[in-house]
């Protein structure tokens, strides 16, 4: 089964299938005031081309409001910049999206 791993403290996303890991992206998350919140999630929608500041792709998650999406803003990615959202490289949330299901647990922790 499939996971994703989020780490705020090093700001990346791990895709596991069960214990392997298939694939690591650097990411940007919430700033100081708006920070991502740690839990478990699942993914629960899936949009091509969203609109606005979500880049390519978003997928929302089971917390109202959060999601994990790409950006129009590359440079972002690697800080705390967001307003608690997981940005990614439009290419590697693309990516992502194509490798995850509906209902894929979305564990997020410092």
């Amino acid at each position: 089964m499939r996971w994703i791993d989020i780490s705020l403290g090093t700001r990346e996303l791990k895709l596991y299938d069960g214990k392997r890991l298939l694939k690591k992206y650097p990411i940007a998350v919430g700033k100081m005031l708006t920070a991502t919140p740690a839990g478990t999630y699942k993914i629960i929608n899936k949009q091509l081309n969203p609109g606005g500041p979500f880049g390519a792709f978003w997928m929302g998650l089971s917390r109202p409001h959060y999601g994990i999406h790409g950006t129009n803003n590359p440079s972002s990615i690697g800080k705390s910049v967001s307003h608690g959202c997981i940005r990614m490289h439009n290419n590697d949330v693309l990516e992502l999206s194509s490798l995850v299901l509906l209902g894929t647990i979305v564990k997020i922790h410092k």
